[in-house]
């Protein structure tokens, strides 16, 4: 299993310390804000079965270095509340994932205040690099976060929530809501059923019909 990185936290400000995000802390708000273009290390490893994509890190989430970390994303309690982990994990517990079989990545490296700042172009260019870690881990399922990002990185303007008819390389797609808290569309319960629907399919490994790459 690949060893999680030490990841360090922003340059320290004036009477602040700083050091490896060893432990769960909160940013300062300057902090925040500085994570602009800050990258997030990816959870992923070969064989997965379940590989999450998200659209790209929030500055908070830049900040700290670990995925979905601002408090209010349900993207953990969702990951407990379907069944795919055993336990509500924290974002600073994400590399437990790979024992489970599952994976984040995002289309976009790099973090914004909000996706709303990604070019269309960066989205599909983030689908190259998405199909190249792909064929070197070789996940079963692909699971995109977000509708009009996937839509926007893949040219499929009509897909919808589910399992999608074509494959990313040898990778089944399927499509779920942002667990963002802004979405208000989904609340944790619809969000569980959904996820668990993907991670239930996941455990065939029935492929679709052609390849986005």
């Amino acid at each position: 299993m690949p060893r999680p990185p030490t990841t360090p936290r922003p340059p320290a400000l004036p009477g602040t310390t700083t050091g490896p995000t060893t432990k769960p802390w909160r940013p300062t708000k300057q902090q925040v804000a500085a994570a602009e273009n800050a990258t997030v290390p990816d959870v992923i490893g070969p064989g997965l079965r379940l590989l999450f994509v998200g659209i790209n890190p929030g500055l908070y989430s830049g900040a700290v270095g670990h995925h979905f970390a601002r408090p209010g994303n349900r993207f953990w309690p969702v990951l407990h509340a379907a069944g795919i982990t055993d336990r509500r994990l924290s974002p600073f517990d994400e590399w437990e994932l790979l024992a489970a079989g599952v994976g984040i990545t995002n289309l976009v490296d790099r973090a914004t205040a909000t996706a709303s700042k990604l070019a269309s172009e960066e989205l599909r260019e983030g689908a190259e690099r998405l199909a190249s870690k792909v064929r070197r881990h070789h996940p079963r399922t692909v699971a995109f976060l977000g509708l009009t990002s996937y839509r926007t990185a893949f040219g499929r303007r009509a897909a919808v929530v589910g399992p999608q008819p074509e494959t990313l390389v040898d990778a089944r797609i399927w499509l779920l809501p942002n667990p963002s808290g802004l979405n208000a569309h989904y609340q944790v319960p619809d969000l569980a059923e959904l996820f668990r629907e993907a991670w239930t399919a996941a455990s065939t490994g029935a492929a679709g019909t052609g390849s986005t790459a």
